[in-house]
């Protein structure tokens, strides 16, 4: 029998099987590989990330980081002192994360989940971060990540992602969401403008700064490359 849609799970289910690509990324098989050329395969934060706490307004303790890759800001993260809860789908990533989190002998929780299958206590995190998953979220999706976010913070908690910039260095699609279901493909991970961001995000967010990620060298002690787009917002109270 074929799939009837009967309710809103059931739309968005078959809207996953309409964008199942030919080769959809193995990230099991992507994180395995650890000498793989990849520029985020480092064990350095985020460039973004070191500023916010330089900015001595920024004091999260509880923290959520979705698709938290090998850890790198997951364990940053911890070694500010915060308590933080990492989330990612691939089981050898959190293996290597869970590796590096003992190497530096701090402790992160690590869950091994699909993010839209996440059960969370509502309310909870100062802070939810986001290095990289969203650009893999397909349109249809987005409700469902905003919702995430929003059942995640605490009244007046933040929220901040890093994402491909359209047509960027790293990649980037500039396919508008209609094409992204006409060509039944996100060509890697979609890219943005801020002008997308803040239209995404403007019902319940407010901005709080939008700017592309400084290039940074190894010696800096920080991750930043061109390519790519920050972004962090503060839940808005109602």
């Amino acid at each position: 029998m074929e799939k009837v849609i009967r309710n809103e799970e059931d739309l968005l289910q078959l809207l996953d099987q309409l964008l199942e690509e030919e080769k959809p990324i193995n990230w099991n098989a992507f994180y395995s590989d650890r000498e793989r050329k990849v520029p985020f395969f480092v064990q350095l934060p985020d460039e973004n990330l070191v500023r916010y706490f330089q900015n001595k307004s920024f004091t999260p303790n509880k923290v959520l980081e979705l698709g938290c890759g090998n850890g790198r800001n997951a364990i940053y993260f911890a070694q500010q002192g915060c308590d933080v809860d990492a989330i990612d789908a691939s089981r050898e990533a959190l293996n290597w994360a869970r590796e590096e989190a003992a190497k530096r002998q701090v402790h992160v929780n690590f869950i091994e989940e699909n993010l839209f299958e996440l059960s969370l206590t509502p309310h909870t995190y100062d802070f939810v971060y986001d290095s990289g998953c969203f650009h893999h979220i397909a349109p249809h999706r987005r409700m469902s990540y905003v919702s995430l976010v929003k059942q995640a913070l605490k009244p007046g908690g933040e929220f901040a992602l890093t994402c491909f910039v359209e047509n960027g260095a790293l990649g980037g699609a500039t396919l508008s969401d209609l094409e992204v279901y006409q060509k039944r493909s996100l060509q890697g991970g979609l890219g943005f403008t801020e002008e997308k961001l803040l239209a995404i995000f403007e019902q319940d967010f407010d901005p709080v700064e939008v700017t592309e990620m400084k290039q940074m060298d190894s010696v800096s002690g920080t991750f930043g490359v061109s390519g790519l787009l920050t972004a962090r917002f503060r839940l808005r109270s109602r």
